[in-house]
């Protein structure tokens, strides 16, 4: 099943095909407001602004499965996003990612890409290991601010871990083959 027939609400509380953004290339990203990752927010909304002209979307989905990171309401996330880190990009409500109540794009992403890239020192993977918060599940979300590019055709080229940022190189080389393909 192509990601395009899902369905998501967006933090308005809009219902939203994903088919609306056929032909763009897609970043999906878990997000959180109190996370130590959270200023992710601002390179994600400058590659937003950078690329949205060559058809590149962000697409952001809340996520309070990590510490609970994620504990306000859709009016306030959309309210702290728009604030602090003038979010222009699209925002949806707020999902689960991992375990039994795992939203169907999350099924899909991580079916399509079990495996992030990661980086070399995985710093993150270490930090939250030696926490006993690493996913029981080594194909499950991470952490907020896990990422998946998706091509214009709809297919999960890559999964990147949440300390794998916008301006990494192994993140810009895709998302270039991405927007030329």
């Amino acid at each position: 099943m192509s990601i395009y027939a899902t369905d998501v609400k967006t933090i308005k509380g809009e219902q939203k095909s994903l088919g609306d953004y056929q032909g763009k290339v897609l970043l999906i990203v878990n997000v959180a407001s109190k996370c130590g990752l959270t200023p992710q927010y601002e390179s994600l909304e400058a590659l937003y602004k950078a690329k949205s002209a060559e058809g590149f979307e962000v697409l952001g989905f809340p996520c309070n499965q990590f510490l609970a990171q994620e504990p306000g309401t859709e009016e306030e996330i959309q309210e702290f996003c728009s604030l602090t880190y003038d979010v222009t990009f699209p925002m949806f409500s707020k999902i689960e990612v991992n375990g039994a109540g795992r939203h169907p794009l999350y099924q899909q992403l991580i079916a399509a890409q079990p495996q992030a890239i990661k980086t070399a020192e995985e710093g993150l993977k270490q930090k939250l290991g030696s926490k006993d918060l690493l996913p029981e599940n080594d194909s499950d979300i991470m952490w907020n601010f896990e990422k998946f590019l998706v091509g214009k055709d709809g297919e999960v080229i890559a999964r990147f871990a949440p300390d794998v940022t916008v301006e990494d190189e192994v993140f810009k080389a895709g998302l270039e083959k991405a927007l030329n393909g």
